[in-house]
């Protein structure tokens, strides 16, 4: 890594393991952009986790709910002073490398830890349109994050009359739809933590209880519930499509390899017929592997 510090090289080495482990299907997406921008798109990643880590760690669950209230208002305050270039810890080094690379506003990020306050209070959403809300704020937030570092296609941009397009409302569909791909799939294990994100409405639309999910009852009901809840996953899925033709030649790949392997997630949930309560949805590195030649002949298209 020409011109980086031996410290600031392992720090973002640091970043790629952690990736690595923790976002397989992510990190497989990632491996196929250009080193810069995959060392920032690994920085980013970790500052997301971290600030998710917050709310969710083990260390976390027997904290009360003041206590993680003061954590997220300190780690707001580091963020701020991450933005005006103060350096702390390795973390914000390659984030501070990262923003003077790829520069980008803080708003996306305030609105990220707003949406781990959000979990402070939340355990139920009454409506889709709340829990939109929330999987925008931490998630569709990385859209945003991340956009700036994948950059444009220049043949967009190149003519005196061009205009740059704007990818932001691919950009939050995508971290959208990723988000209630998380949900669908994680539904056992936020059950344990007495969490519910499937909107109350759609429950009581379908036939099925709080105190079924809770139960985890596998039934009819529970079936047409979580189609419904598929394909409106799919739905954000589609819209963010539309944005990725417009960047950069060296980041549409990758966007496409992450956005479609995310996307299959929903079709392992169907291959266990639904049963998320007892099962982990995933898929294959056989299967991540064999899409790779799909998702790269889409980048080729404008």
């Amino acid at each position: 890594m020409a011109g980086m510090s031996a410290e600031l090289t392992a720090a973002f080495e640091d970043c790629r393991r952690e990736t690595a482990e923790w976002a397989k299907t992510f990190y497989i997406g990632t491996l196929l952009l250009p080193p810069e921008k995959r060392r920032a798109i690994w920085a980013i990643y970790v500052w997301c986790r971290r600030t998710d880590e917050l709310m969710d760690s083990p260390e976390a669950q027997s904290r009360s709910v003041d206590e993680l209230a003061e954590r997220l208002n300190q780690w707001e305050q580091k963020t701020r002073a991450m933005f005006s270039g103060r350096v702390d810890d390795r973390l914000d080094a390659v984030m501070v490398h990262t923003l003077e690379k790829f520069p980008q506003g803080i708003q996306p990020y305030l609105d990220m830890i707003e949406g781990q306050r959000m979990d402070l209070t939340w355990t139920r959403y009454p409506r889709f349109e709340d829990l939109k809300l929330y999987c925008y704020r931490v998630a569709g937030t990385v859209g945003l994050m991340t956009q700036g570092v994948m950059g444009v296609d220049g043949a967009y941009t190149s003519a005196p009359w061009s205009a740059c397009p704007d990818t932001s409302d691919a950009a939050v569909a995508l971290g959208i739809a990723n988000q209630l791909t998380n949900i669908l799939r994680d539904v056992g294990e936020d059950r344990g933590r007495g969490r519910i994100y499937l909107p109350l409405e759609d429950l009581e639309r379908f036939g099925y209880s709080e105190e079924d999910l809770m139960a985890g009852r596998l039934n009819n009901a529970w079936r047409s519930l979580m189609s419904f809840q598929l394909q409106r996953a799919r739905d954000w899925f589609d819209r963010s499509e539309s944005g990725v033709r417009w960047l950069s030649r060296d980041a549409r790949w990758p966007v496409w390899t992450s956005l479609r392997l995310y996307k299959r997630i929903l079709d392992a949930i169907e291959q266990i017929d639904y049963d998320v309560f007892n099962q982990r949805a995933y898929v294959s590195k056989i299967a991540k592997i064999a899409d790779l030649p799909r998702s790269f002949l889409l980048a080729q298209a404008r």
